[in-house]
């Protein structure tokens, strides 16, 4: 896998690879060599968790396996930023899904909330809670490193709160 893979890419490569992971196509070793190139790009990266974490065709991420583990472990810096967003962006957009009624919707985002906080559990990543406290800063000061994050995607006051209370009980118990 090349340097300059898109993220359209990404998503094509990283569906190829639940697929194998689904099949037992692909022997542990190779399993972890496969997702740790994909992940070591930041378009990577971002298309296996989109993914992965939303999948549910194969609901991959409900069984995570121990080579899925340590393949996200090869990146901890980027992982570890992409898991914190992503706790982030699942948590708001299920309240807003929840206040445009759609409960359908709203369930997908705490699927993949939840699938996203079970990663961070499980990978115990030092570089995860160090993000956790960042972004708990950021909310808290309203200002900080993952400021132009939450400016970009226009989130609320009511949204920031609950983001908070996501994260809070997952900072110092990793």
């Amino acid at each position: 896998m090349n340097q300059t893979l898109t993220f359209a890419e990404s998503l094509g490569c990283s569906r190829e690879l639940l697929e194998a992971m689904r099949s037992g196509d692909l022997k542990a070793e190779r399993l972890v060599s496969a997702v740790s190139t994909l992940i070591a790009t930041e378009n990577g990266a971002r298309g296996f968790f989109v993914t992965y974490l939303t999948d549910d065709v194969y609901g991959m991420a409900d069984r995570v396996t121990p080579e899925i583990v340590e393949a996200l472990k090869n990146s901890p810096e980027l992982v570890s930023d992409l898991l914190v967003k992503n706790i982030a962006m699942s948590t708001a957009m299920e309240l807003t899904h929840l206040r445009n009624n759609d409960e359908d919707m709203a369930g997908g985002s705490r699927r993949v909330q939840a699938r996203t906080m079970n990663l961070i559990s499980l990978l115990k990543l030092e570089e995860i809670n160090d993000k956790l406290q960042q972004l708990r800063q950021t909310l808290k000061d309203d200002g900080g490193i993952y400021q132009d994050f939450l400016e970009r995607w226009g989130y609320d006051e009511e949204q920031k709160a609950v983001i908070a209370t996501k994260i809070d009980p997952l900072i110092n118990n990793l």
